[in-house]
Parts: C-alpha cells; structure tokens; sequence
C-alpha cells in the first residue's frame, strides 16, 4: 500500500470553489478501484492549504487514477484555483502507534 499525501494552496477566494470540487468528487475518487482512504486536511495557521492523503492498493492503481479521464476533468476545475504549484510525494507506511 502507499499513500499519497498532496499540498494544495489555493487563492483565498477560491476555497470555497475548491471545497464544492471536493464534496462533489470524493466518493467517487475513494470508489476507484484500488483507492481504500481519502482525507482532507485543513492547515490551522493558513487556511487556504489544504492536505490531501489517499491510500491506494499500489502504484498501478494510483497511475491508472492519475491517467483516468475523471482524473483529468476534476484536475482541470482544481488547477485553476491555486496560488502555489501543489506539491506530492508517495510514501509507505513504516510504522503506527497508538
């Protein structure tokens, strides 16, 4: 499993497009196939970062989602609305405590 973790910050007044965008498209992204979590995430000090972290089966999955044309369409709406270049990284879970 690897998780992706993507750093969103968008123009101020463009938050609440951006927050429509996803309340209309995450069950959709977490029923892709090979997606089993998604999470948004709010910065405290900043609130026009956003995090988001989904979990995915594997690389392929992740791939064939970032390739879909649903994909592309919700990306197309999104990417209009930044104020920075969003950042991603992949990452394995190495560890959890409780």
């Amino acid at each position: 499993m690897l998780i992706r973790i993507v750093k969103l910050t968008f123009k101020q007044e463009n938050i609440s497009s951006f927050e429509a965008i996803f309340e209309e498209t995450k069950e959709k992204i977490l029923n892709f196939e090979g997606c089993s979590r998604l999470e948004l995430y709010q910065d405290m000090q900043d609130p026009s970062t956003f995090f988001t972290y989904s979990h995915w089966e594997n690389e392929a999955a992740l791939e064939a989602y970032r390739n879909s044309d649903f994909f592309k369409t919700v990306w197309s709406k999104t990417k209009v609305l930044f104020e920075e270049r969003p950042q991603a990284w992949s990452v394995i879970k190495r560890a959890a405590l409780s």
